[in-house]
């Protein structure tokens, strides 16, 4: 199973002892994958936390629980505890890509407080792309290099798997002579069952 977890430089939103820091603001992954979102919260020592939850809907005054949220139904999970909190979404769609925001409530008076503004998550699919391309001389075929290509810049870098015309390639070379009577795919290592669109024509990267 492919997991994108995130650990680099925080951001940290905090007002008088209260406070959300999320291990990144923008997470890129593959469709099909596990992304875990973190963060740590802070909140005066006299104060008791009743209930800390995620959500993408609604307002800081009325959010909605992704847990009640029947689009994420058995593939979310929380793990919260001593102030760290992290959020486990599986089998990513790329429907989930959103700006997602912690928020926990306490048993004070208003003491209820979200972590703005999140962390944006985009959830991306494969495409083979290539560049560097040329026309054989002779044969009606392509000089190229093959690279397994996503829309955002991925949190974590998987290993591919290619194929041509649905089989399995090992030790594919990604420079070569391509032939346009082939069909060309990658899927990440552990998630073949998410492959890119299959490529026949070679088109330049931008």
């Amino acid at each position: 199973m492919m997991f994108a977890d995130v650990v680099c430089v925080t951001v940290v939103q905090a007002q008088d002892g209260w406070g959300v820091t999320y291990t990144a603001t923008d997470i890129c992954a593959i469709k099909g994958s596990t992304v875990n979102i973190r963060c740590t919260y802070t909140y005066p020592s006299n104060v008791r936390v009743q209930e800390t939850f995620w959500f993408t809907k609604g307002t800081n005054t009325d959010p909605v629980d992704l847990k009640t949220q029947s689009e994420y139904s058995g593939r979310v999970q929380y793990q919260c505890k001593d102030k760290t909190c992290t959020l486990t979404i599986r089998d990513l769609r790329e429907t989930d890509s959103a700006q997602y925001q912690f928020r926990f409530i306490t048993n004070q008076p208003g003491g209820d407080f979200t972590g703005s503004p999140g962390v944006t998550l985009t959830v991306t699919g494969l495409q083979v792309k290539a560049s560097d391309s040329m026309s054989c001389r002779v044969q009606p075929c392509t000089w190229s290099k093959l690279k397994c290509h996503s829309s955002c810049s991925l949190t974590n870098q998987p290993d591919y798997i290619w194929y041509m015309n649905g089989q399995r390639k090992t030790n594919f070379d990604l420079s070569g002579y391509f032939y346009s009577k082939d069909s060309y795919s990658c899927a990440p290592k552990g998630r073949e069952d998410f492959p890119s669109l299959l490529v026949c024509e070679f088109t330049s990267m931008t």
